[in-house]
Formats: C-alpha cells, sequence, structure tokens
C-alpha cells in the first residue's frame, strides 16, 4: 500500500514572543502555548524584549506592563506611538496591575488586546490567541 500524498501545504506554526519577568507566569504560558502549536520565545527584560520585537519576526506578543529596565508601557509606545515602523504582530498586553481607567483606555487604543492575568487561565489564553488574526 503506497502513502497517501496530500498537496495541502503545512500551516506555518505562529510565534510568539513573551516578555514577562515572572518566571512561573512565563512558564505557564510557554507550556500551553508550546502545546497548543505555537512557537515561543521568552524575555525577561523589557530593552531585550523590545529589540526582539522589533525584528517583525513574531505573530504575536505578550507583553507585561511591569517588567524590568523599560516598563510594558514603554515597549509599547516605542512599538506603536507616532512614527513606530509598521509591525506585523498583534500585541496583547498582560497584567496584573489595576490601571485608572484613562491609563487603560490609552494602553488599549495602541494594543490589540489587555489582558489581566489572574482572570485567564493558561487554556483560556490558548483559546483567546486562537481567535487573533
Amino acid at each position: 500500500m503506497e502513502p497517501i500524498q496530500s498537496n495541502a501545504t503545512p500551516t506555518p506554526r505562529r510565534k510568539v514572543l513573551v516578555v514577562e519577568d515572572e518566571h512561573f507566569i512565563s512558564e505557564l504560558y510557554v507550556r500551553a502555548l508550546t502545546r497548543a502549536g505555537y512557537e515561543v520565545v521568552t524575555e525577561v527584560d523589557g530593552q531585550k524584549g523590545l529589540e526582539l520585537a522589533k525584528t517583525d519576526q513574531f505573530d504575536i506578543i505578550l507583553l507585561d506592563l511591569m517588567i524590568p529596565t523599560i516598563t510594558g508601557i514603554e515597549v509599547l509606545r516605542h512599538l506603536r506611538g507616532p512614527g513606530s515602523p509598521p509591525l506585523k504582530a498583534k500585541i496583547v498586553i498582560t497584567t496584573n496591575l489595576e490601571q485608572r481607567d484613562e491609563i487603560r483606555a490609552d494602553i488599549e487604543s495602541q494594543a490589540d488586546a489587555y489582558l489581566v492575568k489572574a482572570e485567564i487561565t493558561p487554556r483560556e489564553l490558548v483559546e483567546f490567541l486562537n481567535t487573533i488574526k
């Protein structure tokens, strides 16, 4: 019996950059996303995360707000502020910080999504990312 040949091209794995300094949370995300078929790169440092994001090789960036060297808000402004080069990645802010309404509105106007880490399980995160096109 001959193997069945398929002309369908395999779907490329989506690449996710996780900029998160909490090791436990980062590991949860990596495990869940890898299991779901994503290719995952992690970074704990804001400046290094920004440099990785600027390479434009990621489909999704999970960006914590409170990270070392420069904050997630500063990273977001570098990536989406006036004069920033276009980036193919969707940027999802992840935080446990309670933001004032006007600050949250400003962040949400530049990011593609805003998630509170304490309110979402790794499985729900995967389900949410699967909906992002």
